[in-house]
């Protein structure tokens, strides 16, 4: 792949449609009782729906954040849709550096593994990162970076990874507030 080619590709003009932010995600797990109660006590979503087996084969649960009807869908996975197939992550934005902060301390105290937490790459977002009960690669976000009305995202000389939440915080990117009074 060729990164360069790859960042000239735009959106085609006369598009009749535009994208205003990901909606929601379906995903295929293991145990729906068990990832509900997961979404729920652990990371506070609330549920909108809940179908049983007579309205579908295996019943769905539909969790949400905000107003939307649904953030996320569970769905009972099968032999034919492995849980964790086509997924990479799913994140979740916050509203400031410290609700960061008390995600970590909060997934901590309910023993969930965190397997990063700190400041990755293009994006410069502060986040943390962990696994739900089926293993899918979740991320809890904030201050990801905007792109303004020229079009451009922050040079990559200007990224700044860091290792930690605290390491971020110590040294943040140009732009990016990280004091938590």
């Amino acid at each position: 792949m060729d990164p360069d080619k790859i960042k000239e590709l735009n959106r085609p003009k006369g598009l009749p449609f535009q994208i205003n932010k990901i909606g929601h995600i379906a995903l295929h797990v293991r145990d729906l009782e068990r990832s509900a109660k997961f979404y729920t006590q652990i990371l506070g979503f609330r549920v909108s729906d809940a179908y049983g087996d007579t309205m579908m084969p295996g019943g769905v649960v539909f969790l949400r954040c905000n107003a939307d009807h649904h953030g996320v869908a569970l769905f009972p996975a099968t032999d034919a849709q492995l849980a964790n197939a086509g997924l990479h992550h799913l994140a979740f934005e916050v509203s400031t550096l410290q609700e960061v902060l008390q995600a970590r301390d909060h997934l901590r105290r309910h023993d969930v593994p965190i397997e990063f937490d700190g400041r990755r790459r293009a994006g410069c977002q502060i986040a943390v990162e962990f696994r739900d009960p089926d293993g899918h690669h979740l991320e809890i976000y904030w201050n990801i970076d905007q792109i303004g009305t020229n079009q451009h995202a922050r040079p990559a000389e200007e990224w700044k990874g860091a290792t930690s939440i605290e390491a971020a915080i110590a040294d943040p990117v140009n732009g990016q507030d990280t004091s938590l009074s």
